[in-house]
């Protein structure tokens, strides 16, 4: 492609952009606006029937498998897949324990972008064609990593298999060799679980984390031309959570989670401006940044103490044993952290639900504790994290139901929406719409 084709395409892509940005329509990256999870302009629906057809927009089978969420920027929506040469390529979804799934058979990783009102497919690009590099976890694909778009240009990451980046078009502008990223069990190489983190976009910047066995580290990257543009090593170990963006009166603060330590970075140049000492394997959660504050949690074991940290802290903020707050700290609890899906902060409430179901409710600014229940069976299971619209909040479940319930002190469930198929990857919303990524199709609910 030469300049003026590429230019063309911006110039399109841009005009595009703004048009959807004041439409209001878009879920641009993971957990959509901010990372937030919440949708501010219009309502969702909360009852329908997949298996039925019942309000069910349209339903496109999806080749391949994949654990990424769709974004959404106008009325288009993009998602990755990885297909193997292989008969069958699947995931066990309520696989609860330790061991890498063997791929090695030729994959190719591949970009899908589809109409948000029919959900035709309207092109499908190849990233990358190979063996894969590293192993998955046997619940895991290796398409984790949930693309992220800002009107111009859509970035995905297949980890080990790189950095891409394509204009609205699926026409690829440039792409970035990370290296071979490999996270698992840390100190056990031989356990690789998959790459799973997300790019997120600032300004003319593509940040991703990649905390692997090995050299950790964070990267910043130019939209328009893929250059490098810092660098920050991190002293961590492997973990899966992905980046959110603060933008304060003070100052704009990359928020991180790892095992070690959180952190927060200035984000134009990978400074590191504040951490706070964890010390715990297995992050899977993203931060949450919600009325200027901070809620941060994961790790193993399960159930471990969580954070809500104040903005603009520098240096070392870690709390002593038993202190429950401080300068830098507004609360924090000593278990009940979830493992594996993302909190929601939504209507002045804290929803932390975890893998088993058990979801428990806090107070947001001040961490007094609501209520405790359980959402499902004791047979049901969480990997998906929550959104929240109009009044309710949205929990997706490993076995295919998702849970609608009241926001607000007293539990209320609404309805159970069943869609024929596991459910691993957070909805995203646009328009009126959810759009829920089953284990083979992807569905606009209306």
């Amino acid at each position: 492609m030469n300049k003026h084709s590429a230019g063309v395409a911006l110039s399109f892509s841009f005009f595009v952009a703004l048009t959807a940005v004041v439409n209001g329509q878009n879920w641009p990256s993971f957990r959509g606006p901010g990372g937030s999870g919440v949708v501010s302009d219009r309502p969702l629906p909360t009852a329908w029937d997949a298996e039925k057809s019942i309000n069910i927009l349209w339903k496109t089978a999806l080749p391949g498998v994949g654990h990424s969420s769709p974004v959404v920027w106008g009325d288009r929506v993009f998602v990755t897949t990885a297909i193997s040469s292989a008969d069958k390529l699947t995931y066990n979804a309520k696989d609860d324990g330790i061991d890498p799934a063997t791929d090695d058979s030729v994959h190719e990783w591949r970009v899908l972008g589809l109409d948000r009102d029919t959900g035709q497919i309207r092109w499908s690009r190849t990233a990358h064609r190979g063996v894969p590099k590293v192993k998955r976890h046997v619940k895991a694909t290796q398409a984790n990593a949930t693309p992220v778009t800002d009107g111009r240009v859509v970035v995905v990451s297949f980890g080990s298999e790189g950095l891409y980046t394509f204009d609205m078009n699926g026409v690829l502008l440039w792409k970035q060799d990370l290296g071979v990223l490999d996270p698992g069990y840390a100190g056990q190489p031989e356990l690789s679980w998959g790459f799973a983190s997300s790019p997120v976009i600032y300004r003319d910047l593509v940040i991703l984390q990649c905390d692997i066995q090995k050299n950790s580290f964070i990267v910043a990257f130019d939209l328009k031309d893929g250059k490098r543009v810092w660098f920050t090593e991190r002293d961590e170990l492997p973990a899966w959570s992905t980046p959110v963006i603060y933008e304060g009166r003070q100052r704009t603060e990359l928020v991180t989670s790892g095992s070690n330590y959180y952190r927060g970075y200035d984000p134009l140049t990978g400074k590191e401006l504040w951490r706070l000492r964890d010390g715990s394997q297995v992050k899977v959660p993203s931060p949450v940044v919600a009325g200027d504050l901070f809620y941060l949690s994961g790790g193993n074991p399960r159930g471990r103490e969580f954070y809500v940290v104040r903005p603009n802290a520098n240096g070392d903020i870690s709390a002593g044993a038993g202190q429950a707050a401080g300068p830098s700290i507004a609360w924090r609890k000593d278990r009940g952290s979830p493992y594996t899906p993302t909190p929601i902060v939504y209507g002045g409430y804290l929803y932390v639900g975890n893998d088993n179901g058990v979801l428990t409710v806090y107070e947001a600014k001040t961490g007094a504790q609501v209520y405790v229940h359980r959402i499902g069976t004791t047979n049901s299971t969480f990997s998906a994290s929550p959104i929240a619209a109009n009044g309710h909040v949205y929990f997706s479940s490993e076995d295919g139901e998702v849970f609608v319930i009241k926001a607000g002190p007293v539990y209320e469930l609404v309805a159970v929406n069943r869609m024929g198929e596991p459910l691993m990857a957070t909805p995203a919303a646009s328009d009126g719409k959810i759009l829920i990524r089953g284990q083979r199709h992807l569905f606009a609910v209306k």
